[in-house]
């Protein structure tokens, strides 16, 4: 009786550490949750070359969850609406996402550009979005941090 009373705890504390792992390795690695633009990245041929900041106002937030991405930007200087909705998938260095609506300005934009892909360098409370031209050099990078 106390070896299988012994057994079961130490499968019971095998499936919680198992469990926790999991939850952490999860969270490291994946864009599931919402995020805030913090700025943006011009490149040229030495690396960044200029840090734009948000300013009068300007919030953009992405929320990705279950192979899904919405995001909304507002920026008071600008009367358009921004926003779009698709499915993403990504690997360790690569984000790929394909937006299935939005708003008119980002419609018009969905019309030459169907699926729209990017360098990702991802931890768990920052991720950065690197458009790259035709040669692969990088040339503009949105970075977000991680707001839930």
């Amino acid at each position: 009786m106390k070896k299988l009373l012994g057994l079961f705890f130490l499968m019971l504390l095998l499936v919680s550490a198992t469990t926790f792992t999991s939850s952490k390795l999860q969270t490291a690695s994946s864009l599931e949750g919402t995020w805030e633009l913090i700025n943006r990245y011009n490149y040229d041929e030495s690396g960044v070359s200029d840090t734009l900041q948000n300013v009068n106002g300007y919030r953009q937030i992405k929320i990705y969850s279950k192979g899904k991405v919405m995001w909304t930007r507002y920026a008071p200087d600008d009367p358009a609406e921004w926003f779009g909705y698709g499915s993403y998938t990504n690997t360790e260095h690569e984000l790929e996402e394909r937006l299935e609506f939005g708003s008119a300005v980002m419609m018009g934009i969905q019309d030459t550009v169907q699926v729209f892909r990017f360098e990702l360098i991802l931890d768990k409370n920052n991720y950065s979005q690197i458009s790259l031209d035709e040669e692969g050099h990088r040339t503009f990078a949105e970075n977000y941090r991680r707001i839930d």
